[in-house]
């Protein structure tokens, strides 16, 4: 009987042959990260060690990635000492994979994996973040793990008891109409699901749509897959994962990739048709309580936000620059631009992106996760609606629970953001060209 893509993964990982759904296995580890919760992981750590006599060291700092990126600049002295803790043992470790809070090396840490050549198909990924999903778009198991069960991967290298889980085949096919991007798709996906639909699963995306789509969408796709409950999702690797590693991450020699098999055995077949897809929008207080924006054209909002692991993308702030080039962000509205990277803030610098946005009012910030989780910077008020490219909508992410979150793909944000509500950028009164989109 074929397998999956995870269960190819999961048999080298651990030096079988085959798997089978249901099996428990202890993978090898390829690479294990964290953020800032890593100050937790080291006190669990600390503690595996503790009254042994044995100088606590992990299995291997060049498998290890610390990114800082939920509250940069640190945002109170609490904050500033567990970084400080986190500098402390990445020296002493010997971690070489660290990227503190620096302009040239900076940014969320599901985007400073991929763009540093840091994620190999094949490879098994864990992160101590619930949107390390968001690696599979390279063809990889990545999945999230608490601070716990990392820091027995910190000194093992293997995930103890991981069950292989069924798959859900999700085939998506046809052109994209303009103004639909990958975030419909995802979002159309999760309202079809539901919130644990997709539970103790893993998501394998295949189709012409996902053939032709560049590696920044299939990244929104798996992101997102958790939002459904999936332990994982996954892009089988191609001609395009090859391109993004060559060319984008630095990657010198070209990795093997592999397919599922011809016969390899799902739970179930999804088919999305993508030509007649509209975009969507996810309503308060469930990412699954997703809508057609027509049923969402005209609610007021009074911020909008922009960036994120999800959609801080080159190609994400291309989107809302060529809608907002010559245009204006309406008055009773605050536009927050976060991109995913430093170097995602400098090539969109240097193709104007930046300006365009900031001559049309809005407020470009520094890489980081703290307006999508609501923990520093741009906090909702009582009352307020935020319309945002982000993964989570629950009451009290953005840090207040008498506000509303709306989630929208990056064109649906940027056109709202000139009217002030909800709106179709599909019927958006007619304005200069847009940008030429970045891939």
């Amino acid at each position: 009987m074929g397998m999956t893509m995870v269960q190819k993964i999961l048999a080298r990982a651990s030096g079988q042959s085959s798997v089978a759904v249901g099996d428990v296995v202890e993978p090898r580890v390829d690479l294990a990260m964290s953020h800032e919760n890593g100050a937790l992981v080291i006190n669990q750590f600390a503690e595996i060690y503790k009254d042994t006599g044995i100088d606590a060291k992990v299995w291997d700092p060049s498998k290890i990635a610390i990114i800082f990126d939920h509250r940069v600049p640190a945002e109170s002295s609490k904050t500033a000492t567990n970084q400080k803790k986190i500098r402390d043992f990445v020296a002493k470790q010997g971690i070489s994979k660290f990227h503190d809070i620096r302009g040239d090396e900076g940014g969320i840490c599901h985007q400073i994996l991929p763009e540093n050549g840091y994620v190999i198909p094949g490879s098994v990924v864990v992160g101590t973040d619930s949107h390390t999903t968001s690696h599979g778009a390279l063809g990889t198991f990545a999945f999230g793990i608490g601070a716990t069960e990392m820091a027995s991967v910190w000194t093992l290298g293997r995930v103890l008891n991981v069950e292989v889980p069924a798959t859900i085949k999700v085939v998506v096919n046809g052109i994209l109409p303009r103004f639909v991007e990958p975030k419909d798709i995802i979002l159309k996906l999760i309202g079809m699901l539901t919130a644990e639909g997709a539970n103790f699963r893993v998501i394998e995306f295949h189709g012409g749509t996902i053939r032709n789509m560049s590696t920044s969408g299939r990244l929104v796709l798996c992101n997102m897959s958790v939002e459904a409950g999936a332990t994982s999702g996954i892009v089988p690797p191609d001609e395009e994962t090859l391109r993004y590693l060559r060319e984008e991450a630095g990657v010198a020699e070209a990795p093997e990739i592999c397919s599922p098999d011809a016969d390899a055995v799902y739970d179930r077949v999804v088919e999305i048709d993508a030509s007649t897809l509209e975009p969507q929008i996810a309503f308060p207080h469930t990412v699954d309580n997703v809508k057609p924006i027509g049923e969402a054209v005209g609610i007021k909002v009074q911020q909008i936000v922009i960036g994120s692991c999800t959609n801080g993308r080159l190609d994400d702030l291309a989107t809302a620059a060529g809608i907002l080039k010559g245009r204006k962000v309406a008055r009773s509205v605050r536009m927050l631009v976060f991109p995913a990277s430093f170097r995602i803030y400098a090539a969109a610098l240097d193709r104007g992106y930046i300006g365009t946005l900031i001559s049309a009012g809005a407020v470009v910030m520094n890489p980081g996760c703290g307006p999508c989780l609501g923990v520093h910077q741009g906090a909702l008020a009582d009352g307020d609606k935020a319309l945002a490219t982000t993964n989570r909508n629950f009451k009290g992410r953005m840090g207040n629970p008498g506000a509303e979150v709306y989630l929208c793909s990056p064109a649906v944000a940027a056109a709202s953001a000139i009217t002030g509500e909800i709106t179709d950028p599909r019927k958006l009164q007619a304005g200069p060209a847009p940008e030429e989109k970045a891939r």
